[in-house]
């Protein structure tokens, strides 16, 4: 019996998780459940699964989730962390969604654990660091980002000097072939209607823009110890083919299925061993066609900037990170337009001071700084909406 701990159990990753774990309760226990401000939904999970061990971002939401449940509910990101590391847990997935998924992504790491990772986040703005201290506190990261999961499963017992280089897949989202002009007038409402894939908003919005993708090089680099350079984009609708890697020979591997995160996720959760039947079949028969195209970085220039981070390295893939986070949510709240996140990420990045990043202190200055340069940016394309 595996022991799991969901960090974000009420996000789409948390929630597509738990339903693997219901369909297998012969497999899986769940010992620790967090949350952030969905109080209502991780009251019906721990009332179905019965962890040992909870958390949830505001103290006062946690006083009253004490009163309903009568167990002891930690609060904030020490409790959060708290669950991340507890010692009775096997495997931990970290599904909390941007910047504040990675404290609690290190302290699983630096309790050894293994970790099933969602939150890219953490290897985006801290990927040195997380891989050393995994090195160092023995934990093992198997990647849940389907496109990362494919490479992981491509890449296994296989010699880094017979591989050419890495292929990440795109869907391309919602708007791949619109013109500039048109992306000008696209709502948050469009956005979040994704062809391919059940996602969270901010990973919804993030596809559209090919940040997303961007955000998965960096981690991909940090994951199979790839530079940047060696790590390539390719748009592809159907979005069957999750990634593919390019042999020294010209030959390629790639991974195939429908797309269903309960796929990576069942893999990350069962390793080494494979489930049966937690996503529909692929029929092969009934695909007429896969394409795939080169990113349009001009009406989607994210892509370019995280090419440009991950080159800098240091503090610029935080500011990176953050600068999308803030721009994202203002879109989302309709303050600025579709083509202003991209210009608000490059106005950050252009006014920051690139450093060396040597401690965990240093990512959480240059995110703090992002934030407030991308908030006075925003001021500034507000009224152009």
């Amino acid at each position: 019996m595996k022991r799991i701990t969901i960090l974000g159990s009420t996000g789409s990753i948390g929630r597509s998780a738990l339903e693997v774990i219901s369909k297998r309760r012969d497999r899986f226990k769940v010992v620790g459940l967090t949350a952030g401000s969905n109080i209502r939904l991780i009251e019906e999970q721990v009332k179905t699964f019965k962890p040992e061990i909870i958390a949830v971002a505001d103290e006062a939401d946690a006083l009253r989730l004490r009163k309903k449940l009568g167990m002891e509910v930690l609060s904030g990101a020490s409790g959060i962390s708290e669950v991340a590391s507890y010692n009775r847990s096997d495997f931990v997935l970290s599904a909390i969604v941007g910047f504040a998924g990675l404290l609690p992504t290190l302290s699983a790491v630096r309790a050894g654990k293994v970790i099933g990772l969602a939150n890219k986040e953490s290897l985006v703005v801290a990927g040195e660091i997380v891989m050393e201290d995994a090195a160092k506190y023995g934990a093992k990261i198997i990647p849940v980002d389907s496109e990362h999961s494919a490479i992981f499963q491509c890449i296994e017992g296989r010699g880094r000097d017979s591989i050419k280089r890495i292929v990440l897949t795109a869907s391309g989202g919602p708007f791949f072939g619109r013109t500039k002009a048109e992306l000008s007038k696209v709502t948050p409402e469009d956005t979040l209607k994704h062809p391919n894939w059940d996602m969270g908003r901010k990973i919804t919005i993030d596809s559209a823009t090919l940040m997303n993708k961007g955000l998965e090089v960096i981690e991909a680099h940090h994951l199979f110890g790839f530079s940047s350079d060696k790590i390539d984009v390719l748009v592809h609708p159907q979005s069957i083919v999750h990634s593919m890697i390019e042999f020294k020979d010209r030959s390629y591997l790639a991974q195939l299925s429908v797309p269903d995160m309960k796929g990576p996720i069942a893999y990350a959760l069962s390793y080494p061993e494979r489930l049966e039947n937690h996503i529909a079949a692929l029929d092969l028969s009934m695909i007429e066609k896969l394409t795939f195209r080169k990113p349009d970085t001009e009406c989607f220039p994210c892509l370019l900037y995280a090419y440009e981070a991950s080159k800098e390295g240091g503090t610029m893939p935080a500011v990176l990170n953050a600068a999308n986070e803030v721009a994202v949510d203002a879109f989302l709240q309709k303050t600025i337009g579709f083509n202003d996140i991209p210009a608000i990420i490059k106005d950050t990045m252009n006014s920051h001071r690139t450093e060396a990043v040597r401690e965990i202190d240093a990512v959480i200055r240059a995110d703090r700084w992002a934030r407030e340069k991308a908030r006075e940016s925003i001021n500034g394309f507000s009224g152009r909406t």
